[in-house]
């Protein structure tokens, strides 16, 4: 499509996050009674949409199995049964014990404990868990942790490059560096901004986009 479908182009960050911030208000997200329930909620969201997330999320608490020692001492076909909603079940049923033993391993399942490891540390110790990447890796920092990380995904790289900041094909650290160098870190910004952006992205910014009333759009 051409770059007339985007008529505010070269946007600044901070433009962007004012008039999504205008347009849409507060997003209170990420959804989550607990710190441990939002580290959760971040690996079974890969794949898949919010509403099946909360879905398996629900099945959890139903059957008293949302903490750490209940998931560890679940059987994994068990804990696949329980969170099916989700898809991809079985290879999240493995993903998620990976995490909770290492979250068990490291920090006794203790939210508060892991919160007061370093950063890069943290950030170190979830990549190398298998099945998880960057995405999941920083949505449990900054969600779950509340460390001043922000969040790349798909929406960011869409919505960015339509509107000439920076291209798709740029990598995740590209990204997240702009952010990083633009804006002090700052837990409830990074916060914000990225819900704004999924929120927008979902709503206009689309694969094929409906810029008709966009509050990124003069149209």
């Amino acid at each position: 499509m051409s770059k007339k479908a985007y008529p505010l182009r070269n946007l600044s960050l901070q433009a962007i996050y004012d008039k999504l911030f205008a347009f849409y208000g507060p997003q209170h997200w990420w959804p989550g009674e607990t710190p441990f329930e939002v580290a959760v909620g971040a690996i079974l969201t890969q794949n898949t949409n919010w509403a099946n997330v909360e879905k398996a999320i629900h099945n959890l608490k139903k059957h008293g199995v949302l903490s750490s020692q209940a998931i560890h001492g679940l059987p994994v076909d068990r804990l696949a049964a329980l969170i099916r909603p989700s898809g991809y079940y079985n290879i999240k049923a493995n993903r998620l014990r990976a995490f909770i033993d290492y979250f068990a391993d490291n920090y006794k399942g203790s939210m508060a404990r892991m919160k007061k490891a370093n950063d890069k540390t943290l950030r170190e110790e979830l990549l190398a868990l298998k099945g998880v990447g960057q995405e999941t890796a920083d949505s449990i920092l900054l969600y779950a942790l509340d460390k001043p990380i922000f969040v790349i995904d798909a929406y960011t790289k869409r919505i960015l490059s339509r509107h000439g900041i920076m291209e798709t094909s740029a990598s995740y650290e590209a990204y997240q560096q702009l952010f990083h160098n633009t804006f002090d870190k700052d837990v409830t910004l990074f916060n914000e901004y990225h819900a704004l952006l999924v929120r927008v992205g979902k709503d206009y910014c689309k694969p094929e986009p409906k810029c008709a009333g966009c509050p990124l759009s003069n149209s």
